[in-house]
């Protein structure tokens, strides 16, 4: 008999918090202002039990340096920082099973997240292909949002999207820190959990300004992959069983599809934050919420 894949969508948004500007140290200097890359930090496999510490950062950041001042410069670079964990095999599904598992994790991670025409506000056409046409609701629900936002189905709940007439990049570079783990789940499908955070540095996509915003997002997503012998479910595709996010330093209210970045020398637009303040670096804490209760809080961040 064939089974049925059942789907649960949390689709939360944890923390969207506006912008507090960095604390900056002011430095006399005659030279470049260079400051020396940091040493970058080893692979995360399991939640810190801290957040970083503060770094000292004695300018602002720059279209050279758009990291500086941000514990992200520790962090390796775009895709190469989601490493794939060991595998091996679980009750109905071979170790090359899995294996596959975590690279088609991977590849919706990247097509959703680091995908250059994606961030530059573009149809994330490579990552929707990677979802399962079975799981139609929540497929049709995420299309959807893409082409209507609202502020119930808002697509920056899985696609990191920026107005390309309000920013564009500050360079090539994304900086990204987690970790991702897999588990059995019922005989024939196994479950992957990836939990990441993700720094955008943008400049103002007009005008010839230095100046560097960074957007932080974390995003915590469970899929599921199944045998198709065994389930409903199509070869090779992802099944979205869970997600959560946090956004740091994007207007709140603002539902059009787009991340919309504040800037330290301008004032913030959108709704005013009331939450607690959070420091977006902080990947100690959990946002995935087993109590399935959907919510929003417009928070402010310690830094960005």
């Amino acid at each position: 008999m064939v089974g049925v894949l059942l789907a649960v969508g949390l689709a939360v948004v944890a923390v969207r918090p506006s912008l507090v500007l960095d604390r900056i140290q002011g430095r006399e200097s005659g030279g470049t202002g260079a400051v020396a890359s940091p040493s970058p930090l080893p692979a995360e496999t399991a939640l810190p039990t801290a957040g970083p510490g503060e770094v000292e950062q004695y300018a602002l950041p720059t279209r050279e340096q758009p990291f500086l001042g941000s514990p992200a410069a520790q962090w390796a670079d775009g895709a190469d920082a989601i490493e794939l964990p060991a595998t091996k095999a679980v009750p109905g599904m071979s170790r090359e099973d899995v294996a596959l598992a975590l690279r088609r994790t991977k590849e919706f991670l990247v097509a959703a997240n680091l995908d250059p025409a994606v961030l530059r506000g573009g149809q994330p056409d490579k990552a929707l292909a990677l979802l399962d046409p079975k799981q139609s609701d929540v497929v049709s629900d995420v299309r959807r949002s893409l082409r209507k936002p609202t502020h119930e189905n808002e697509p920056i709940r899985f696609f990191s999207r920026f107005d390309p007439d309000e920013v564009v990049l500050a360079g090539e570079v994304v900086k990204v820190r987690g970790h991702m783990t897999f588990e059995a789940a019922r005989r024939g499908e196994v479950r992957v959990h990836a939990d990441y955070s993700f720094v955008y540095p943008v400049v103002r996509a007009h005008g010839d300004s230095d100046v560097v915003a960074r957007t932080i997002i974390r995003r915590y997503l469970t899929v599921t992959v199944a045998d198709p012998r065994q389930w409903l479910a199509t070869e090779d595709k992802l099944w979205l069983e869970a997600w959560d996010a946090s956004y740091g330093n994007d207007d709140c209210g603002v539902d059009d599809g787009y991340f919309h970045p504040s800037f330290p020398d301008e004032t913030a637009t959108g709704a005013p934050p009331t939450g607690p303040a959070e420091d977006p670096y902080d990947r100690s804490r959990s946002l995935n919420d087993d109590s399935g209760v959907e919510g929003e809080e417009c928070g402010v961040v310690s830094r960005t």
